[in-house]
């Protein structure tokens, strides 16, 4: 993976410039002071239209057992992402990462989607959207299943929003069980400039959907 030098200061425009030709930051940890820009030889890439929904987690999206929202809480769901968890005890999310993509998120370019229990926050995601290309930056889970869930209905809102590209930066276990692909550079290259043809719309759906409508949204174009 690429990492060019020297560090710079992020600003929403260098981010977006990065996304569109394939790089992203990083920070060493969650307490680092600067960032590094990453450009990996192998993508993960989730099919939007053939996302793998095990039965069980099925089962759990259709019947709601979460509230689903969308940007309600962007900040919040990056601390919860930068925090530590039990998986993991470092994140690469320090503060200057957490503040340019909040202004990010400001400006239209990123959102979060978030899993609710009973008015409390309990996991979620975000990521950067650019055209038909949305980036997923990461996830977090204090309640079984809740990230999971939301990443069904992300997939399911970027299906109905006409994306071409869902980017997950690198393939790991919990991915490849939603059949995660791992996609060349040169061929994940042609694929980005592709997507960002696209005007993907990521308010096609509603803020807050059903679960059965995000299952009916992706299989209605699979």
């Amino acid at each position: 993976m690429s990492r060019p030098l020297p560090p710079v200061r992020l600003t929403s425009d260098l981010l977006l410039q990065a996304y569109r030709i394939g790089y992203f930051p990083m920070g060493e940890d969650r307490y680092a002071r600067e960032v590094f820009w990453v450009r990996p030889d192998v993508r993960g890439v989730l099919p939007i239209r053939g996302i793998h929904i095990p039965r069980r987690l099925r089962r759990t999206v259709r019947r709601d057992l979460f509230e689903i929202r969308v940007d309600t809480a962007f900040r919040a769901v990056m601390e919860g992402c930068a925090a530590p968890q039990t998986e993991r005890e470092q994140t690469w999310i320090n503060g200057e990462i957490l503040d340019a993509y909040c202004q990010l998120h400001t400006l239209g370019y990123a959102h979060s989607v978030e899993a609710w229990l009973d008015d409390v926050l309990v996991g979620g995601l975000y990521g950067v959207s650019l055209g038909g290309a949305f980036f997923g930056e990461s996830m977090f889970s204090v309640v079984t299943d809740a990230s999971k869930v939301c990443l069904v209905h992300l997939a399911g809102r970027l299906s109905a929003g006409g994306y071409g590209l869902l980017d997950t930066q690198f393939t790991t276990d919990h991915l490849r069980r939603f059949g995660v692909e791992d996609v060349p550079a040169d061929d994940y290259a042609r694929r980005l400039e592709a997507a960002l043809r696209i005007e993907g719309d990521f308010a096609a759906l509603p803020p807050q959907v059903s679960g059965s409508t995000i299952l009916q949204s992706i299989t209605q174009t699979s």
